[in-house]
């Protein structure tokens, strides 16, 4: 699988996975009142992960697919802009052994 999905140029990276397999959780920084929360997830692997944002409870489902030696992934980008973003929180992606994943947080 690839790296964890880049933004673009007027974003900032605040947080960053690496390749992980089943679930996890991490935090990110507060960032600026104002700014909108990115989250940039990449997966590859048949099945679906759940990606939750505390403390804003925002969550989103992402479909994976079945990767060969071409290495396909699926990648969804959201950005959520409601208030609290700009608090620090925690990203969790509740997802089977079998998918694989990588997260970019960003501020924009």
């Amino acid at each position: 699988m690839q790296s964890p999905p880049e933004l673009d140029d007027s974003e900032t990276v605040v947080a960053r996975q690496g390749e992980t397999r089943g679930g996890g959780t991490f935090e990110f920084g507060e960032g600026e009142k104002g700014d909108a929360l990115i989250i940039a997830v990449r997966c590859q692997g048949k099945g679906e992960i759940e990606v939750s944002v505390k403390p804003v409870d925002v969550g989103f489902p992402l479909e994976c697919v079945e990767g060969g030696a071409s290495a396909t992934t699926s990648t969804a980008y959201n950005q959520v802009d409601v208030a609290g973003v700009e608090k620090k929180g925690t990203v969790s992606v509740l997802a089977p052994s079998s998918v694989r994943w990588s997260m970019t947080i960003g501020r924009g």
